[in-house]
């Protein structure tokens, strides 16, 4: 791919950005010039490593901002530490997420509120804070990964399904509430991708699921990290309040 920069002068937070799809999109929004406000959970050698190499190849700003994304008072005090510092936030990503697949009968109230809180609520929460810091500037782009589950009917995803179907409705109302400000809210939904969680699956469940494609394979998170630079990029200036599908014709 040939760089264009697309992402320059602008800073970006991505949440679950050390593995799977957000560590895609994490690198490919520095290969375009973004700076970086990497969210994770646990601060590890490995992805220090990674993101100071990233950070000196490209001779841009990731900065580090560890938390509990399923810890509400942990999130205020992370986003309040940005406000004090006046970061400017051009970008924001909501990608952090856990599958949990059971059926019904077999999900239990625990598990539900467990999941919503960390696909659902906690995405509210820093959504809410961090558009206030874009409606300061009157402009932003927020985009939420939902997930194809919370679209089509699998059987056994009570929770995981539930959550994203909230979150791609959240991403419908609220892009219809900050357009007056320039700010910009759109959703991803993937189909099954190779990631770590396609990996908790069931060898059967996740070749049924990919059976019910038309591409008949694996989505690549490259693939999905290059429909949100779109959707980051000023290319993408006239779309808002869509659930884009990549899930190879489901």
């Amino acid at each position: 791919m040939c760089n264009s920069n697309s992402l320059e002068r602008k800073t970006a937070l991505i949440t679950g950005c050390n593995r799977g799809i957000g560590k895609e999109i994490l690198s490919l929004f520095v290969s375009e010039g973004a700076s970086i406000i990497a969210c994770v959970r646990k601060e590890t050698p490995d992805f220090i490593s990674f993101i100071s190499e990233l950070s000196l190849k490209y001779a841009v700003s990731i900065e580090l901002l560890v938390f509990d994304i399923s810890n509400e008072e942990e999130i205020k005090a992370a986003m309040k530490s940005l406000v004090q510092k006046k970061v400017k936030i051009d970008i924001l990503v909501n990608n952090a997420g856990i599958a949990t697949g059971a059926f019904l009968q077999m999900t239990s109230m625990k598990q539900l509120r467990e999941v919503f809180q960390i696909n659902f609520f906690s995405h509210v929460l820093i959504t809410q804070l961090v558009s206030r810091i874009m409606l300061k500037e009157k402009k932003g782009c927020i985009i939420n990964m939902g997930s194809i589950a919370g679209l089509e009917n699998f059987a056994g995803y009570t929770a995981y399904g539930s959550s994203k179907a909230a979150l791609m409705c959240f991403t419908k109302t609220i892009a219809r509430e900050l357009a007056p400000y320039n700010i910009r809210v759109n959703s991803i939904a993937p189909g099954l991708t190779d990631t770590g969680m396609a990996g908790q699956m069931e060898d059967k469940a996740w070749k049924e699921m990919v059976g019910r494609s038309d591409l008949n394979r694996l989505g690549d998170p490259k693939e999905i990290a290059e429909l949100a630079l779109f959707l980051a990029s000023d290319k993408s200036s006239f779309i808002t309040g869509q659930i884009i599908r990549a899930d190879g014709g489901m």
